[in-house]
């Protein structure tokens, strides 16, 4: 945003301009945006949210105390800004974040003056891990810039989209959702190129309902998306069929697809076919799951005129996969972000074919998946049965209904305290604990106390030829 005065900012805004600084003071334009009064930098713009108990404009006078470039606040707040503010700018909106939006569309726009292109990915697993693993694949041969973890919501892809840098060849914005309207709200900002739905999936049934209604929210993206532009979506989802569109182009991932994984030619090597020809890549992760998200993120990077090759390296965000080792040769999968019926299958496979010795499974509570959450739960008990899991380890009301259907050795617990005492005294020499459950069980705790401070350990099977399912369940 350097390079926007206080008048243009206002304007893009669609602000109230009610102090602007002295010719004497900084005009050139703010550094960035911020919307934590605490940690809003020297030269940024701070924005008040309001949330539902309190209003963060009244710290207004904190981030300008602490540097600010200026405030953006509502009505109400802006007199005690205008109190403080001295050379900042301070500007009033009735609503301060249509108003960070806003700015955000107009720096996309900005950006794509320069020749900036955005992906989207959306999905109702695995998208973080998709943006992930796309930014790997593009760095080398573009300047490419992404959300920081889960910057996926109506405040989030703002600010990600404010943080790109002039410059930027790629962006790559993740989209989440809660209910019906989302996607196509965040799809209005990014005004994506290239549009990415990762699966269709049993995730936030409580709110939508059903498979059918998840996926027309999830397809909101393929709605929103200007006419010439590119979906890359599962090969023969039947659930999106419906929603593709003739004025738009559609790459397909998968089995039968577009962009599909043809062999594992060496152990670290994977051979995809894309856009009619095959290239040669060698991933840094090996999971079924992972290597679907990798034939998505191939694909955008097709649409987007790049051919990826050599190695891929990719650092997943925090507590997704993350393997740790522990004492006594313990290792530790730290898969504790979220979870769902999907994610929590992809799980306990990668546990099922990584595990030297016994398999140990921590599975908390799957949150929102409505009236079938009972039976989705019994069915993740009756899977990690199937799979081998040696111990299960139930934590909170709804899996406790895991036990039913698992026929080894099974603990319930009511919660994550609970489960780290029991661990201490179950876990032993050799043994692979997976760790999973909805960010509401805060299963992050059992980690925690189970000491895995060392650092992520590499993937195991990246270097070792695991085989690939023809059909994986995607997580995240």
């Amino acid at each position: 945003m350097r390079g926007w005065d206080a008048v243009r900012v206002a304007e893009l805004a669609g602000a109230q301009l009610l102090r602007a600084p002295s010719p004497a003071a900084r005009s050139a334009g703010p550094s960035g945006v911020g919307i934590d009064s605490r940690a809003t930098a020297s030269g940024e713009l701070f924005v008040g949210l309001r949330g539902e108990r309190s209003n963060g404009g009244r710290h207004a006078g904190q981030a300008l105390s602490a540097g600010a470039w200026g405030v953006l606040v509502d009505a109400e707040q802006a007199p005690g800004a205008l109190e403080v503010a001295h050379d900042a700018v301070v500007l009033a909106h009735p609503d301060p974040l249509a108003a960070l939006q806003a700015l955000a569309k107009a720096w996309r726009r900005e950006l794509a003056k320069g020749g900036a292109s955005v992906v989207a990915i959306t999905g109702s697993t695995g998208k973080t891990s998709t943006k992930d693993i796309l930014a790997a694949l593009l760095s080398p041969q573009r300047r490419v810039a992404a959300s920081p973890e889960n910057f996926n919501t109506e405040i989030g892809v703002p600010l990600a989209v404010l943080a790109a840098p002039r410059g930027t060849e790629v962006l790559i914005l993740e989209l989440a959702m809660r209910g019906a309207g989302q996607i196509a709200e965040l799809t209005d900002i990014a005004e994506p190129d290239v549009g990415v739905i990762v699966n269709i999936g049993p995730v936030h049934l409580e709110l939508l309902g059903s498979l059918e209604e998840i996926a027309v929210a999830k397809a909101e993206l393929i709605a929103g998306i200007a006419a010439g532009k590119t979906v890359v979506v599962p090969h023969d989802e039947p659930l999106l069929a419906a929603h593709l569109r003739g004025d738009v182009r559609t790459v397909t991932f998968g089995e039968g697809g577009e962009v599909t994984l043809v062999s594992r030619p060496a152990p670290g090597a994977v051979s995809i076919r894309a856009g009619g020809r095959q290239i040669q890549l060698r991933p840094s992760f090996s999971q079924a799951h992972n290597l679907n998200n990798l034939l998505a993120a191939v694909g955008a990077a097709h649409a987007l005129g790049v051919t990826p090759r050599g190695k891929v390296d990719v650092r997943f965000s925090a507590r997704r996969g993350e393997r740790h080792a522990l004492d006594g040769g313990v290792v530790l999968i730290d898969d504790c972000y979220n979870a769902n019926p999907m994610s929590t299958r992809a799980a306990i496979d990668e546990l099922a074919a990584t595990a030297p010795g016994r398999r140990v499974a921590v599975l908390g509570d799957m949150l929102e998946l409505g009236a079938d959450s009972l039976r989705l739960h019994r069915e993740i008990g009756g899977y990690a049965a199937a799979r081998g899991v040696d111990l299960l380890v139930t934590v909170g009301p709804l899996a406790a209904e895991m036990r039913g259907a698992f026929t080894g050795e099974a603990h319930v617990v009511a919660d994550a305290a609970a489960a780290a005492e029991l661990l201490r005294r179950r876990v032993r020499s050799g043994d692979t604990v997976l760790v999973k459950g909805s960010r509401g069980v805060r299963l992050e705790r059992v980690v925690d106390a189970l000491g895995a401070e060392a650092g992520p350990l590499p993937d195991p099977a990246a270097d070792a030829g695991v085989p690939v399912p023809t059909a994986v369940d995607e997580p995240r």
